[in-house]
């Protein structure tokens, strides 16, 4: 698997077009869940410091929080903000630090 890095990330269809942070297209199997629902796996397919893509399943809900499991990091917070299509966009309730975004990114491309 080749994992790309883009500086910008094309916006989701009623999204003025604005700069975001450095975005990788990975890979990854993680797994999600909203408030107490069951875990579920999902692919991750892109990531930036700021939010990530994750492909949809039933019962997610947009504006509510997500919690996430990405393989080596502890759970990390966010909120689903958008679905359009098959896809839901979630912003992380904290940003990642860079070294973390980098870590993930680089096992992606190992996993490739």
């Amino acid at each position: 698997m080749e994992t790309r890095v883009t500086h910008a990330s094309p916006p989701f269809h009623d999204e003025p077009e604005r700069p975001r942070a450095s975005r990788a297209e990975v890979s990854l199997l993680c797994e999600v869940r909203q408030g107490t629902r069951p875990w579920v796996k999902v692919l991750l397919q892109n990531i930036s410091q700021s939010g990530f893509s994750i492909e949809w399943r039933p019962g997610f809900t947009v504006g509510q929080q997500l919690y996430i499991r990405i393989p080596g990091l502890e759970l990390i917070t966010a909120h689903l903000r958008r679905k359009v299509d098959d896809m839901i966009g979630c912003e992380f309730d904290a940003r990642l630090y860079e070294p973390v975004y980098d870590h993930i990114v680089r096992c992606a491309q190992a996993q490739g």
